[in-house]
């Protein structure tokens, strides 16, 4: 692992992708900041972290051949490789809220950022932002919010965590062009939250509706079965799990 280590960045991800621009980097180059200003997520979300309680860092993917088709590969595999290292670590009932949170139960104590950088139909190179919750218990008015330390009672050594989340991730992106995608898709909807069961959604139009995820389809969207058994599809910024 070729570590780069910051006291503060206003986002791990934009260091890193400016860094790349101006400098050869080695493959999977981290970039890890104590101190995380401006962290982001899904749709331009705050990301909060409490300086030096919480894992903050970006991860910096070369790939050779993989398609922009593919990308939503890119997004499970990911998310796959921080909800096993949880689940590893006995993080009780660990989930992934589409597309890319995790979930202990209705918390939330992971959040993924991916921006990937286009050659063509390509994607050449992949930024990984992961903002993980450790040993940070107060969270203000931010509800539905937990870490490790709140949900396992403990202190993590974070550099030790860091080392096992990056040899979790960096794993499975090395095979992610060999790995079947059915085998992935379907390892990636049995830890989906709220699979199955019933739930309130908000659509563009601030609507309010229910219906039950059933699946994410082969371009990443959500498909959730409606009123008279319908199944629809949704990308990113068209709904939003309320409960």
């Amino acid at each position: 692992m070729h570590l780069i280590k910051l006291d503060a960045t206003d986002s791990t991800n934009q260091y890193l992708k400016e860094l790349a621009v101006s400098k050869t980097l080695k493959d999977c180059t981290v970039i890890r900041a104590i101190k995380q200003e401006k962290g982001r997520g899904q749709m331009g979300s705050v990301w909060h972290s409490e300086e030096g309680k919480n894992l903050t860092f970006s991860i910096l993917k070369y790939f050779s051949s993989f398609k922009v088709e593919d990308q939503i590969k890119l997004n499970c595999v990911v998310s796959l490789a921080v909800y096993k290292t949880l689940q590893e670590l006995a993080v009780p009932d660990v989930r992934v809220k589409w597309p890319n949170d995790i979930m202990s139960g209705n918390h939330k104590v992971c959040g993924i950022l991916i921006e990937n950088m286009l050659k063509g139909s390509h994607i050449q190179q992949a930024i990984i932002g992961i903002g993980l919750n450790v040993n940070q218990t107060q969270f203000g008015n931010l509800e539905k919010v937990s870490s490790l330390k709140l949900l396992l009672g403990s202190e993590f050594d974070l550099d030790t965590l860091l080392e096992k989340l990056v040899v979790s991730i960096t794993s499975n992106l090395d095979v992610i062009q060999t790995k079947n995608w059915i085998h992935v898709k379907r390892s990636y909807e049995e830890a989906l939250y709220r699979k199955d069961k019933p739930s309130t959604f908000e659509g563009l139009n601030g609507n309010q509706f229910s219906g039950f995820i059933r699946e994410v389809d082969i371009e990443g969207k959500l498909v959730i079965e409606l009123e008279d058994k319908l199944l629809k599809q949704f990308a990113v910024k068209e709904v939003k799990l309320l409960n």
